[in-house]
């Protein structure tokens, strides 16, 4: 999907990784609801889609501050330039196995789920938790439903549906078709409630036994005629609308006590009136199930034990494939529509302009033993100029293409990038289209084995930093790696071994410590240079907050210590360059999970020449006070710098420096590395620098988590 249309592109496959499944697959269902719904939304005008969410406006402001208007201005024409891959339901047959799933072989036919995964694409990589094995019984292309299968059984489970009630479905889509056949097979008594009299016919060639296609009043007579007087027992709406009357008649339509679930996408203006009296319960339907937005669950594999979460996003799945394999759920004549994948344009015109719209539709793929493409090429490499270095960046996220490669972009007389490298052949596509680059890739090794590439810039998630590092460097390629330079004292080791006993000089190697090569940080180091006494440095970082979920807490961030503020003991060493000699570090005991340990804590280091740097890094203080200070000490001296926009100075050369715009050093380490490697001058931070600053931050990491005093 891109800007607010469909397009089918060629994009590397994706790689299998640990913990996932590799599928082939056979074919995938287009959701009608859920889907449109995004394409529409993505063709809204710019200012429309702002309007309705004004954090993003804040943000954007933001940047505006930091960044400019120029930039910012480019930034956003980029991502509305962006691609996004859709679909969600799928099935097909295994291809490869990820480390650690030990339960699903290459050649078993498979259903798959998930908007970060499950996509309409020929070969998909699908966490374990979002698989299913295919009984015999069940045709492929039947399963390929199983993500609305699941979204239904999911509301009728939080229906909690009794032999012999009477239920109401609002709205039959292909969600709510599939919904009043699983509550006939639970006993219930069903009243099918849409205003296309074709689904309705459908249903009722499916079992419904009461179809109406009446207005809202109607249909509150109609509930309560059919139910003895009663009133329903429950209603589930499957329905899309913008307007709250459905809600409110489904309400009314109830019993005293009953219970309203909302599958659909309604209007949710609710009237008191409508349930205080009946004493009714509203309960919303979160798509397939437990588990679902539930990274622990959906990305990292975490099972809930079953006799605690009886029905997960993935047993929903299962058990609405066995509902279809034992003919108790019939999908004769629901699925609407068939095309091609690369017809997928008609499919989804098909969907905008067809009255009525279809139920369903499916994309067929080629189900052959085709090649595995991981390197798509986009246009040719440009002939080499003498002193440019060609690259592969590997990493497409927020910071490598909101900051790394528009600055790369711009040097072109230092860079050229040949490939994009991401786990996601999408995402890699996206930016080489947006950057210009002639090769879009899934394959790292591939890369390494270019002898046309000279280096690496990799901008991963942390976990995969320093395995990186190393294959890249024992590859003869040249790095520059993101901060932190790895995760694990064992990992650092092996680096730093590898340059004692193979490569002292060969390679250039380049952790991305950018602070020190700020403007003004440069404007402190010549102010003192030639000190005659220790000096004292004290850094406040204001860090904010950033909840416990998120992947910098995980095992791929490695915490907010080793990620972050690896910057400020490599900016420490910067202006010492003095090796460490003691190391204390101290955090906050978290009374809740709404913090973690390394979001709160100060640290102290001693330096061989008696300096002292102290650290207070904390996540509690207000996001409107400057992010970013330092103050130095040193030979009557006072230096202060604020978010490396403002400097200040006492007793110095200078008095006070403002810079229009904050400047952190991006741009001059991106030159720095070109220019060691073009020069063979060595690399622009010294290598025992980078490693002290890597191996202080895995000591803090103990001290902080362990409460013992860190030791060199």
């Amino acid at each position: 999907m891109k800007q607010g249309g469909v397009v089918v592109e060629d994009v590397p496959a994706p790689t299998v990784d640990k913990g996932t499944v590799l599928v082939r697959v056979y074919h995938s269902c287009i959701s009608v609801g859920t889907e449109m719904s995004g394409v529409r939304s993505s063709s809204a005008p710019l200012w429309k889609r702002a309007l309705s969410n004004p954090i993003e406006v804040r943000k954007l402001y933001d940047r505006v501050l930091s960044d400019g208007v120029l930039n910012t201005r480019e930034l956003v024409r980029r991502k509305l330039q962006t691609a996004h891959p859709i679909g969600y339901s799928a099935s097909g047959v295994v291809i490869a196995v990820g480390e650690g799933v030990d339960d699903i072989s290459v050649g078993m036919h498979v259903a798959c789920a998930g908007s970060q995964a499950a996509y309409h694409a020929e070969i998909v990589c699908v966490p374990r938790n979002l698989v299913v094995i295919v009984p015999d019984e069940v045709a492929l292309d039947e399963a390929s439903t199983v993500t609305l299968g699941a979204i239904a059984l999911q509301g009728v489970r939080r229906a909690e549906p009794t032999l012999g009630e009477t239920f109401i479905v609002v709205g039959l889509g292909i969600i709510g078709q599939i919904t009043q056949q699983i509550l006939r097979a639970n006993g219930v008594h069903v009243i099918g409630v849409d205003v296309d009299q074709d689904r309705v016919k459908l249903a009722e060639e499916h079992g419904l036994k009461y179809g109406l296609t009446c207005a809202n009043d109607e249909m509150i007579t109609k509930a309560y005629q059919l139910s003895n007087g009663y009133g329903a027992d429950g209603v589930i709406i499957t329905a899309a609308t913008s307007s709250s009357e459905v809600l409110s008649c489904s309400f009314k339509s109830c019993r005293r006590k009953g219970r309203v679930v909302l599958v659909g996408d309604v209007g949710l203006n609710i009237d008191r009136h409508d349930i205080y009296a009946k004493e009714l319960d509203f309960l919303i339907s979160t798509s397939y199930g437990p588990g679902r937005y539930d990274r622990c669950y959906e990305e990292q594999g975490m099972e809930y034990p079953l006799p605690y979460v009886r029905w997960t996003e993935n047993r929903n799945m299962s058990a609405f494939l066995d509902l279809i394999a034992s003919k108790q759920i019939s999908l004769k004549s629901m699925i609407s529509q068939r095309y091609e994948v690369k017809k997928a344009v008609e499919a989804y015109n098909a969907l905008r302009e067809s009255t009525p719209r279809p139920l369903s539709i499916l994309l067929d793929y080629e189900n052959t033993n085709q090649e595995i493409v991981r390197t798509v090429h986009l246009g040719r490499r440009r002939p080499l100029k003498k002193g440019v270095v060609r690259v592969a960046v590997v990493g497409a996220g927020g910071f490598a293409t909101g900051t790394l490669m528009p600055i790369i972009k711009k040097m072109p007389n230092l860079y050229e990038i040949a490939r994009v490298v991401t786990r996601q052949g999408h995402s890699a596509t996206n930016a080489a289209r947006q950057f210009d680059v002639p090769e879009a890739s899934t394959d790292f090794d591939a890369a390494l084995s270019d002898p046309e590439i000279d280096a690496v810039i990799i901008a991963t998630r942390h976990d995969l930093h320093g395995p990186m590092v190393l294959a890249a460097l024992k590859a003869g390629k040249h790095v520059m790696v993101e901060k932190p330079l790895c995760l694990k004292e064992t990992e650092l080791d092996e680096i730093e071994e590898y340059f004692s006993a193979y490569n002292s000089a060969n390679s250039v190697l380049m952790v991305g410590f950018n602070r020190r090569f700020s403007p003004l940080v440069q404007t402190i180091k010549s102010e003192l240079q030639g000190r005659q006494s220790p000096m004292i440095i004290n850094y406040r970082v204001n860090a904010g907050y950033i909840p416990s979920d998120h992947w910098v807490h995980t095992h791929e961030g490695g915490g907010r210590n080793i990620g972050e503020a690896c910057h400020f003991y490599d900016l420490f060493t910067a202006l010492i360059k003095e090796k460490v000699t003691e190391i204390s570090a101290h955090s906050i005991e978290p009374r809740t999970k709404y913090y973690c340990r390394s979001d709160n804590f100060i640290m102290n280091l001693t330096y061989a020449d008696g300096s002292v740097a102290h650290l207070t890094y904390t996540a509690l203080g207000a996001s409107s006070h400057p992010k970013e200070k330092m103050t130095i000490y040193s030979d009557g001296k006072v230096i202060e710098l604020e978010d490396y926009r403002c400097l200040k100075g006492y007793e110095t050369k200078f008095s006070s420096v403002e810079l229009k715009h904050v400047e952190k050093g991006h741009r001059e380490e991106i030159e720095e590395f070109a220019h060691a490697i073009v020069q063979g001058e060595g690399t622009p931070i010294p290598l025992w620098e980078m490693f002290q600053a890597t191996r202080v931050a895995l000591k803090v990491q103990k001290a902080i988590f362990t409460g013992e005093e860190a030791e060199l």
